[in-house]
């Protein structure tokens, strides 16, 4: 009886055993690829040469202006502040000299005067642990700008000439019109352009050989073609295609399904309908791409590129572009999918009609 209410002395251990690299192993395995690829220095960052080079000099030198960097998401605005800033201080220094607010942190007006202008008075020193130089400055990353409210952002404009001796400032923003001119001419001003869609490929294909992923050139272009020059996107639809196959085999099937993107097909037999068929027709078809689910802002986007693309005159294709701006608008204000959707098919299918 005593053998029965006893545990087995073999289950402790084997709960107390197991390497300790393992642990390790399913850390690096769970952390995000765009994280695990985030660039480590400066030189890694792609297609921006100019801004490349400019922080290189300015590295050298060790001296650099306040900065705003501008541009479409995902094109490495936030990586490459990160890379210098670890350039700069080395790692153990990084933490300490670096102050990274984004737009889940609380920026309003307060922040500003507290946490911020806290942060700037604090005085550095100009030595690394590693006998190497460093700066006299701390930098401080306000991500997402463009999100800051007005008063936080003029309050901003006395603290960035004020603690100029011992704090840079740089500004990351998606658009440059939402930041007050005040801030902008107190910056140097550097715009990210999309990634090319050649060097988007290099990288995925550098992550594919490291991860050990199967692929072919379809499922690489279509991943390209979803990602719009944003290689964040890519790279998160890259790892959500590894995970859904067990073979960790790319296929452009997955990829347009991880994506969102409505089969061209569809799209094709839509514009096909607006062409040729009738208003009930036309009714059924977009009820019936509404019902699978698919987003109405996708949905107008790819049809835009048809529509561009179609042979309709061009007389015809800027009205029928004016009516998607409107019904973009409508959307993004709350307004019905399905009813916005048939309002400009059926404007589509009155300007076939006509020419």
């Amino acid at each position: 009886m005593q053998a029965f209410f006893k545990p087995a002395g073999v289950s402790k251990p084997l709960k107390d055993k197991g390497p300790s690299g393992s642990s390790a192993e399913k850390k690096a395995k769970s952390v995000p690829w765009v994280e695990k690829y985030r660039p480590k220095c400066v030189d890694e960052v792609a297609f921006q040469e100019e801004v490349v080079a400019v922080l290189k000099k300015s590295l050298e030198g060790a001296d650099l202006p306040n900065l705003l960097f501008y541009g479409p998401p995902g094109t490495g605005k936030t990586s490459t502040i990160l890379a210098a800033a670890r350039e700069l201080y080395g790692a153990e220094l990084y933490r300490q000299r670096v102050l990274e607010l984004n737009a889940s942190d609380e920026r309003g007006i307060q922040v500003i005067r507290e946490k911020v202008k806290t942060f700037a008075q604090l005085t550095v020193s100009g030595t690394r642990p590693d006998g190497k130089l460093c700066p006299p400055f701390k930098i401080i990353i306000l991500d997402e700008a463009d999100s800051m409210t007005a008063p936080a952002q003029a309050a901003l404009r006395r603290t960035m000439e004020k603690e100029s001796r011992t704090t840079r400032f740089c500004l990351i923003c998606n658009y440059i019109s939402r930041i007050i001119e005040p801030l902008t001419s107190r910056c140097s001003k550097f715009r990210f352009k999309p990634l090319a869609n050649h060097i988007q490929e290099e990288r995925l294909l550098e992550i594919c050989e490291k991860e050990k992923l199967k692929y072919t050139k379809e499922s690489m272009a279509a991943l390209v073609q979803v990602s719009e020059g944003d290689l964040r996107k890519a790279i998160t639809f890259l790892q959500s295609a590894a995970r859904l196959n067990v073979d960790k085999e790319i296929t452009e099937k997955a990829i347009v399904e991880i994506a969102g993107v409505v089969p061209s097909k569809m799209v094709e037999g839509l514009l096909q309908t607006c062409f040729k068929g009738t208003f009930e027709r036309l009714e059924e078809t977009v009820r019936s791409l509404v019902n699978e689910g698919y987003a109405a802002t996708q949905i107008l986007s790819q049809l835009h590129q048809a529509v561009i693309e179609s042979h309709l005159k061009d007389k015809d294709k800027s009205i029928i572009t004016e009516k998607m701006a409107v019904v973009s608008k409508c959307l993004s204000d709350g307004a019905d999918e399905y009813l916005q959707m048939l309002s400009l098919c059926s404007v589509i299918m009155q300007r076939a009609s006509q020419s």
